[in-house]
């Protein structure tokens, strides 16, 4: 038997808008409208301090073109455009703090497995920027979450335990939830979302030692009694 963890890219494994802000400057580029970058900037700063109902950056992009009549073939094209400059100086990305050190001492008991829903563009530099293109055991793109994400849990639950992480609800854990696996959700989301979870947190490094807990590198914590410390266990 192994124990599985499966980890989402954007929001997860990234920290930093810069991906999200190319998204949006490739939309404005595209239909000659530079106040989409300016909405877009308005609306992330509300959804990242946890005051909007948005799931995570790019649907704030897509909402703030659809008000503007962007078409999807057009959204599509933009996206592809900002991937292209993945991890470039045009379009940083950085890994949370002590990521490469976590995913390497959780590789010591665990399959560590990227799935994301973005294509494969520019993803070996990407974790090469991230300081991490050495410590996975494999990796998914264009999974086609909610749906893709249910065999790839499947698959890793037939082996053993496995723990979904990710900063969107409906796409990183639901699928997981409903196939009995273990989840752990990240981002501003973390409070407001609804549904069930194993353990949350604002940022991926709080979740450190509870993900550490739960594979088995560290004992269980002691008891704490309520009311008297901070817990990452969240339940809707």
């Amino acid at each position: 038997m192994s124990t599985t963890v499966i980890f989402d890219f954007d929001g997860t494994l990234t920290v930093g808008s810069g991906p999200v802000d190319a998204y949006a400057g490739e939309v404005a580029a595209l239909v000659g409208d530079q106040d989409i970058v300016a909405a877009v900037a308005a609306h992330l700063a509300s959804f990242e301090a946890g005051e909007s109902e948005f799931i995570d950056g790019y649907d704030v992009v897509r909402h703030v073109a659809h008000e503007r009549g962007v078409s999807g073939a057009t959204l599509t094209s933009a996206y592809e455009r900002s991937r292209e400059r993945l991890a470039t100086e045009s379009v940083p990305i950085t890994a949370p703090d002590g990521l490469a050190e976590f995913l390497e001492d959780l590789l010591t008991v665990a399959d560590v497995v990227l799935a994301t829903n973005a294509p494969a563009t520019r993803l070996p530099e990407a974790l090469e920027m991230l300081g991490v293109s050495g410590v996975l055991t494999s990796h998914h793109t264009s999974v086609g979450k909610p749906d893709g994400l249910s065999s790839i849990v499947a698959d890793a639950m037939k082996h053993g335990r496995v723990l979904s992480v990710g900063d969107v609800y409906a796409n990183d854990l639901e699928p997981a939830a409903a196939r009995g696996a273990s989840t752990a959700l990240v981002g501003p989301t973390w409070r407001t979302f609804s549904g069930q979870v194993t353990m949350a947190a604002r940022t991926l490094p709080e979740l450190y030692l509870p993900i550490k807990t739960w594979a088995g590198i560290l004992p269980p914590a002691p008891p704490v009694p309520t009311g008297t410390g901070p817990t990452h266990e969240r339940h809707h």
